[in-house]
């Protein structure tokens, strides 16, 4: 069985085997993480999957009443920082941007933990700011640099798409987006149209590439002749995600969108494949194969071949054929046992 849980509403989902616990929607129940168990809301209750899946942390069960107000506590704590370290950061004078606060209490290391996650335009020299920290919060404090991304995914937010950003529900790791891949997508190559929230290329464009490569590597390519249910035409535009292809007919000027395989029919697949063309001979019937067959021999064969040993018939073109009788006429018969000179 899997479920699911979230620590922020409209968060990252996390999922949990839940053991021998059955919470449901809306729950508060204890999730381990590096820092000891926190309190999360269940998002999804406990269902059985096709699959078995290994690896997933246990759930540690439903959070007590003492487990509630803790959370609160720190809820309260972090907010108190946030406001404590943007106001000591505008004081100092540094470039920086307070993204995200953590607040660890059950470290084995540390009494209380502080981590204040910031955003820069270069490396600040923020060791005064620490100190100062340290003496407003009475915790110790750790303060991470973080890129536009991590920025994103922390802060959450809507994309362009109108949904919640990818990297603040379910991305995980960022790959590497290029510039080419909107060429491949057919996108205008736009910053504003092809960033997302944290004004780096969007991420969507990377798990979609492979698609668009698939489809490109298959269907016609835009100014190709094809034939279509509708006519002759020519390929004017593609739309990759209902796999369909623009095509402007030959008889009336208009557009149409056909579906990929029926301007790649099967029948044309076959005949631009490697076994056969559209120009190749058909293939001759087993008996001319059998007439095509001569023995190896280390002397050169005559032009004029007889009948065969075995007596069949050999089946030849006409032109040959006619071309035997006339020589077979001007040799003179070879079968009626006559010795006289062909000439008489």
């Amino acid at each position: 069985m899997v479920m699911a849980v979230s620590f922020e509403r409209y968060g990252r989902l996390y999922y949990l085997d839940p053991g021998s616990h059955r919470p449901r929607v809306g729950d508060k129940v204890l999730v381990p993480t590096d820092d000891g168990p926190e309190v999360a809301e269940c998002v999804w209750a406990p269902q059985y999957v096709t699959e078995e899946i290994g690896g997933l942390p246990l759930c540690e069960g439903v959070a007590t009443a003492a487990d509630l107000d803790r959370d609160e506590q720190n809820r309260q704590r972090r907010a108190d920082a946030r406001l404590t370290a943007k106001r000591l950061i505008r004081e100092h004078g540094l470039p920086m941007k307070v993204v995200g606060i953590d607040f660890v209490d059950r470290r084995a290391d540390v009494d209380q933990l502080v981590i204040v996650y910031f955003s820069a335009p270069h490396r600040v020299d923020f060791r005064e700011l620490v100190r100062d920290l340290a003496r407003g919060l009475r915790a110790r404090i750790e303060l991470r640099q973080v890129g536009a991304r991590d920025e994103a995914r922390l802060q959450g937010g809507i994309g362009p798409c109108g949904r919640d950003l990818c990297c603040a529900t379910f991305l995980k790791d960022f790959e590497p987006v290029s510039v080419r891949m909107a060429k491949d997508q057919d996108l205008p190559l736009n910053p504003l149209k092809i960033s997302g929230a944290c004004g780096r290329l969007m991420c969507c464009l990377k798990y979609e590439h492979p698609l668009y490569q698939e489809f490109n590597a298959k269907a016609p390519a835009t100014g190709t002749q094809v034939e279509t249910p509708a006519g002759d035409g020519v390929v004017v535009g593609h739309n990759v995600p209902s796999d369909t292809v623009v095509v402007r007919l030959a008889a009336s000027g208009r557009r149409c969108a056909c579906s990929r395989a029926d301007v790649c029919s099967p029948r044309q697949q076959y005949e631009a494949s490697d076994t056969t063309t559209p120009d190749a001979p058909a293939v001759e019937p087993v008996q001319s194969v059998e007439l095509i067959e001569r023995p190896t021999t280390t002397e050169p064969e005559p032009e004029v071949q007889t009948e065969p040993e075995s007596g069949r018939p050999r089946r030849k073109p006409r032109r040959r054929r006619r071309l035997s009788q006339g020589e077979g006429d001007n040799a003179g018969p070879e079968s009626d046992g006559s010795t006289g000179d062909s000439s008489l």
